[in-house]
Order: C-alpha cells, then structure tokens, then sequence
C-alpha cells in the first residue's frame, strides 16, 4: 500500500488498522475549478493524487485522499495563516457545516480504480472572539481544512457530528475497508 498524503493524520489512521504502508505524496494543483461543487472538487483532487504516485510505481495499491469543509456551499481549505484561521472559525461558530473527503483506490500495476467520498454533518457551538483566539494561538488550526483538527484540541468546538468521525479527521476507515476489499484486500485475517 501507498499512501499519497503527507498528512501525519491519514498516516496515523492507517497504522490505526493495521495497514502496512509507505508514504509518498502527490504535489497536485489544488485549485478550484469554476463553479466546481465540494464533492467532484474533493474527489478529483484524491484521483489524481492517486493516478500520479501510481504513474510513479509499477506496482501496489494507491491511496490518495483530500478532505474540505463545506459552509453555505463554500469550499473551505486549509486556512492561509493565523488571520485566515479566525476568519473561517468565525464563520463556522454556531453552525453547521459538511466534511467531505473524496477517497481514490489505485492499483498501480493494472490502472484499476475506485473513487467515492464521504459526507459528515459537523456542528459547531457558539464560540467567543477569546475562544477562537486561543485556539488559533495553539497553531493546531494552520495545517487543517476548515482550521480545526476534531482529534485535538478542536474537539472542544464541536457540539455534534452526524456521520463517520475518522472522515472528520481526514480518512473515512470504513469506507476505505470497504474499497480495498474490493482489491481483494481484507484485514481481519
């Protein structure tokens, strides 16, 4: 198995399961199309994350993945520094919004894929100026979609979610068993 991420939270999940692996990350162009909806955007930014390592190998399983959280239908990545970080939580307080991550299964010897996505339902309560900027005074929120990490001290956030929790983090697990079973992979053996 592959792993097309750097992402140390995909990475942990993985080794979560038992999945043995190697990392190689994928440097695709992470822009949004025009008019692109949440879903095709995070889906295709996984299958072509997963087709380039897969270009790379002449063999194994590929997993690429990306994950946004999706408010009032806009597409919020990684936040771009500190400001940015208390600008989408601002935004977030108080509501409800939409991890999805789109999840793409290759194998590298045969060009065999799979790709599907995942959807959460996340609601964050009600959360003060001070609250926000001391959550982002921790950094925890620089590096993650939606600039909070539900694994951490984000949990604190999050009132409820409705949907896979590991999708939140960054890799729906489930949804991923189900997909290499269908490369003949299974891991209760």
């Amino acid at each position: 198995m592959i792993l097309a991420s750097a992402s140390p939270r995909r990475s942990e999940l993985l080794r979560q399961v038992g999945i043995s692996f190697t990392v190689a990350p994928a440097d695709v162009d992470e822009s949004i199309k025009p008019g692109e909806q949440a879903v095709k955007y995070a889906v295709r930014i996984a299958r072509e994350k997963a087709r380039m390592v897969a270009q790379r190998t002449a063999s194994g399983i590929v997993i690429g993945a990306d994950t946004v959280v999706v408010l009032g239908g806009e597409i919020m990545g990684k936040p771009l520094d500190a400001r940015d970080a208390v600008r989408v939580l601002n935004k977030l307080s108080g509501n409800v919004h939409d991890v999805i991550t789109g999840v793409a299964v290759v194998d590298a010897g045969t060009g065999r894929e799979s790709v599907k996505s995942a959807i959460t339902r996340v609601w964050f309560r009600k959360l003060s100026g001070a609250e926000i900027a001391a959550y982002v005074s921790t950094e925890e929120p620089l590096d993650k979609a939606g600039a909070y990490g539900i694994q951490g001290k984000g949990a604190l956030l999050v009132d409820r979610i409705d949907g896979c929790y590991f999708n939140v983090v960054g890799l729906p697990l489930s949804l991923l068993g189900c997909m290499l079973r269908d490369f003949g992979y299974f891991f209760f053996s």
